[in-house]
Order: structure tokens, then C-alpha cells, then sequence
């Protein structure tokens, strides 16, 4: 059954350098006034953007004033590291952490390999931000089966309910191409008694290129008509963005009649298309 008022909420990541963090900035700007839920800021594979997003994550809370989750993996650090870290996120005020295990620097497929005195899952995680402050703890969910799960959707419903029973009360999913891949999930939690919030999340595609890696990264599933016509518009960019605006509004309206919150938009540090896909949502129609 929809819900009133679904929350919106963007993740931003670390830019790498002045001119992406300007960039990022335009963005959280032009978005200002939609006046996010929460924003969202990501964490690098193998960690590597670690002080950048502890930096960027403390800024984004203090000049924009949004709600802000910090996302902290367990790749590289130590667990006396990841304290310090939640530690630091604690006295800058931010008390809502995204709890992950994290990618190998070779990406979500390659071998995992704990860091020497740190944790081995993202429930470990979940537990030791419980013990270190009063956070708000999130994770990290996947309507079309993580891709190390060898495709047992039963096994990543159980290491969800781990991470809930270790502290998590929400998560936010990989992005959702599919609309009953997304219902499955929240509907089979459900039905073994999780009261997690399971936010999907909406990648508008801006560009041809993206969609294999955003496949690949994610685990997820596009249906064969979208593939489809994303493919025959792969020379024209103009189109492709059009049609990922379009697709990205259809997601939306489906996963709202079947109870989603709120959405979770994946900015990749740009404003225009993820607020075009707002502007067109009937539920936010005045």
C-alpha cells in the first residue's frame, strides 16, 4: 500500500580533486531545495577514499545542514580504525552510519580478504557502530542477489537479518531496474519478520556506457525491453538520457504502489537528471 509523503534522499561520493568537489557542491545546490530526508556519502573500493569521505561527509552536515549517513566499510581499517572513525562521526554531530562490508579494490566479485585486526562482515560492522555511539544504522540490500551469493537469494535474505539483528533498521538497495525484483524482497523480509526499511535505489542513465558497469558492480538485473531500447538509442546521448530519465520515473511510480518509503537516487555528484525524475513523480505533484 503507497505511503504519504515517500522521503527522497541522494548519495553523493568523495571527488577526487577541486574541481569535482566544486562540482559536487553545484549539485548539492541545485538539490538544496527539493530539501532531501538524508544524503548519502560513499566509500571508495578497498577504502581507498576513506579521509575524503570522512571529510566530505562532516562538511556536507555543517554548511548544507542535511541529515547526513556516512557510509564506513570494513575494507582496510582495523576495528580500533573503524572506533575512531565512528568516533569522529559522533562528536561532528552526524549520527547515522551505512554499515558495509565494501568492495576488494578489484571489485564486488574478487576474492574478499579481511584487513589484519579488522572485521570480516558488515553485521561486525553493525555492532561495533551499536556499541560506539547512539547511530542510526543502515546497510546495504540487493533485489537481484549480491553477486558473491552465487545467485542464493535465500542467503542474502539471511545476512540481512543478521545485520538487522546485530542494530540495522533500514537499507538501501542496489539500484532497482526491475520493480518486482524489488517487491520480492521487501515482501520476503516481511514474511520472516524483518522491520527493516528497505529504501530502492534509483540510478537514472545518463549514458550508454554506464549500464554494463552499473550491472556488473551491482549484481542487478535489467529487464531485456529496457536493455533493449537503451540499445538502439546508443549512438544518440541526448536519447539515452531522456529514456533514463523516463525509466527512472517509472521505477519510481511502481516501487511506491507496492509501499516503497522513499527513494534513494544515485547523483554521481549531478543534479539534472536525478531532479528532472522528481519534477515528474505524480506523488509529489502539487
Amino acid at each position: 500500500m503507497p505511503v504519504e509523503n515517500p522521503t527522497i534522499s541522494f548519495e553523493f561520493f568523495p571527488p577526487k580533486d577541486e574541481l569535482g568537489e566544486m562540482q559536487l557542491w553545484q549539485a548539492i545546490d541545485a538539490l538544496h531545495s527539493i530539501n532531501p530526508d538524508f544524503v548519502s556519502v560513499t566509500y571508495g573500493a578497498g577504502g581507498s577514499t576513506r579521509d575524503r569521505t570522512v571529510r566530505i561527509a562532516c562538511e556536507i552536515y555543517e554548511r548544507a545542514g542535511f541529515r547526513t549517513i556516512a557510509h564506513l566499510t570494513c575494507v582496510g581499517s582495523t576495528r580500533e580504525e573503524l572506533k575512531e572513525i565512528l568516533l569522529h562521526y559522533k562528536e561532528s554531530g552526524i549520527s547515522d552510519v551505512l554499515a558495509l562490508r565494501g568492495d576488494p579494490v578489484d571489485g564486488p566479485t574478487a576474492p574478499w580478504t579481511a584487513t589484519v585486526g579488522g572485521l570480516d562482515h558488515a553485521e561486525q560492522l553493525v555492532e561495533l557502530a551499536s556499541e560506539v555511539g547512539d547511530f542510526t544504522i543502515g546497510v546495504a540490500a540487493f533485489p537481484d542477489i549480491h553477486p558473491a551469493s552465487n545467485g542464493n537469494f535465500e542467503q542474502d535474505i539471511e545476512v540481512l537479518l543478521r545485520k538487522e539483528r546485530a542494530g540495522a533498521t533500514f537499507a538501501i538497495t542496489q539500484f532497482v531496474f526491475d520493480s518486482q525484483s524489488y517487491a520480492r524482497l521487501v515482501e520476503t523480509l516481511k514474511e520472516r519478520g524483518s522491520a527493516l526499511t528497505i529504501y530502492p535505489g534509483i540510478m537514472p542513465v545518463t549514458n550508454h556506457r554506464q549500464i554494463k558497469r552499473m550491472i556488473e558492480l551491482s549484481g542487478g538485473h535489467m529487464p531485456a525491453k529496457i536493455l533493449e531500447k537503451f540499445d538502439r538509442f546508443q549512438d544518440d546521448p541526448e536519447s539515452v538520457k531522456s529514456l533514463g530519465i523516463e525509466v527512472a520515473t517509472q521505477i519510481c511510480e511502481e516501487v511506491y504502489l507496492t509501499g516503497a518509503e522513499g527513494f534513494h537516487f544515485y547523483t554521481l555528484n549531478s543534479a539534472t537528471a536525478t531532479a528532472q525524475v522528481i519534477g515528474n513523480l505524480s506523488m509529489y505533484a502539487r
